[in-house]
């Protein structure tokens, strides 16, 4: 049995790559059936989050098994394989376990040591369990790598100092507008990185906060922790200009902001600044909104 992990993540990848490549979870079975059917791995996991994609599977034939893992990489988002391979790295064997408890351990992240990730890998392993993709190696090896990442966090104190894209995108309106307080925000997903972008925005002094969510109830109790306005999200788009600040993360597979009604907001805002931070991968934001005067935009590159 040979361990192998193929992937890419923001080093080796812009984000208008990792975004075709992303396995959003609630579809999460039909890829991890796929690796271990029609792709021939014994054990599949598949990790994907907004900095990286990779698989890790068990496989009776190493060479193979990397073949077959870019074949279905290529074959489900109906990418030509030689347009991903420039891209795309392979961890093999010992070599495969010390990168995966790098990724666990936050040392691979854009942000050093950042918390989500263990999170992120630990859900992924779930997924795998509930599919019936993951067998005695897998379930052995995660487990290993959950004590031990959760050991190197604990005794270097990686985590401390750490900031999470949520934070850094904040810092990043922070800098364009200097003071945040008087402004308001509109937060379109009602997650996890929706929720610690509130957190660090209310504690820089934002004067209002809109959260926009496709489950209303959600972005009702997201208000309830810390105040604000929830936003159906059928009519969010009728209170963009409202906001001086938009950060978008949702698990959409296109543009929900495009040009036309940002160039229409910008108007009734008598074209005062408008920042917006995407996220999202794949991406929530029209990239074009950066031809508009006074809009300034930023994705999680």
């Amino acid at each position: 049995m040979n361990l192998v992990i193929i992937g890419l993540n923001h080093k080796s990848a812009p984000v208008e790559i990792r975004e075709k490549l992303s396995f959003p979870a609630p579809s999460i079975g039909e890829p991890l059936s796929l690796l271990v059917g029609k792709y021939e791995m014994n054990e599949a996991v598949i990790l994907s989050t907004c900095n990286r994609v990779e698989v890790l599977a068990i496989t009776d034939d190493m060479e193979r098994g990397v073949w077959q893992i870019k074949r279905f990489l290529s074959d489900f988002h109906s990418i030509p394989l030689e347009t991903l391979e420039e891209h795309l790295y392979e961890h093999k064997g010992v070599d495969g376990v010390r990168h995966l408890l790098r990724v666990s351990a936050g040392l691979d992240s854009m942000v050093m040591g950042e918390p989500q990730i263990l999170g992120q890998v630990k859900a992924a392993y779930g997924y795998s369990v509930e599919e019936n993709s993951a067998g005695v190696i897998v379930n052995k090896l995660y487990h290993k790598v959950f004590q031990v990442s959760k050991r190197i966090r604990t005794e270097t104190r990686i985590g401390e100092s750490a900031v999470s894209i949520s934070f850094a995108a904040v810092e990043l309106a922070r800098k364009i507008f200097g003071d945040l307080s008087g402004k308001s925000v509109m937060l379109i997903g009602a997650g996890e990185m929706a929720e610690l972008a509130a957190r660090h925005l209310l504690s820089n002094g934002i004067r209002e906060i809109m959260v926009a969510n496709r489950t209303y109830k959600k972005a009702e109790d997201m208000v309830k922790c810390f105040g604000g306005r929830a936003i159906d999200f059928a009519t969010y788009h009728d209170h963009i200009k409202e906001a001086d600040i938009v950060i978008a993360s949702t698990g959409a597979t296109n543009y929900i902001l495009g040009p036309d009604e940002i160039k229409k907001a910008m108007k009734a805002r008598k074209y005062q600044p408008m920042f917006f931070i995407d996220i999202s991968v794949p991406r929530n934001i029209d990239p074009r909104l950066n031809d508009i005067d006074n809009v300034y935009l930023y994705d999680v590159d």
